[in-house]
């Protein structure tokens, strides 16, 4: 990760509804869901849904598959993974104790 792709990540997730749509797509893992199913679970409209799996697939953060007629998205758990190791990778100057408590809040 470098520090333009972070900002990218960063800056994708830096609005509400784009925020909600990848939460969800991490509760829902590796099933993923498809635009329509994420702009009614989030009570959205689909054309807007589009438009900000757009702009989360061009961060990097979500994938996207066809399926038939149907596009998955999911959540990009290695890429999620990289900019938290890339925004922590110096943490506290190497005393990795005082990233303990961050380390074991996060759990899957």
């Amino acid at each position: 990760m470098d520090i333009n792709s972070a900002v990218n990540a960063l800056d994708a997730l830096a609005h509400e509804t784009r925020l909600s749509v990848f939460r969800l797509l991490v509760q829902t893992g590796p099933t993923g869901l498809t635009a329509g199913a994420i702009a009614d679970h989030l009570d959205a409209r689909q054309n807007t849904m589009s438009s900000h799996l757009a702009k989360l697939h061009r961060a990097g953060i979500v994938t996207s598959e066809r399926d038939g007629r149907n596009i998955i998205y999911r959540a990009d758990f290695d890429a999620v993974s990289g900019l938290i190791v890339y925004l922590m990778e110096d943490c506290c100057g190497g005393n990795a104790e005082v990233c303990k408590p961050v380390a074991e809040s996060i759990s899957c």
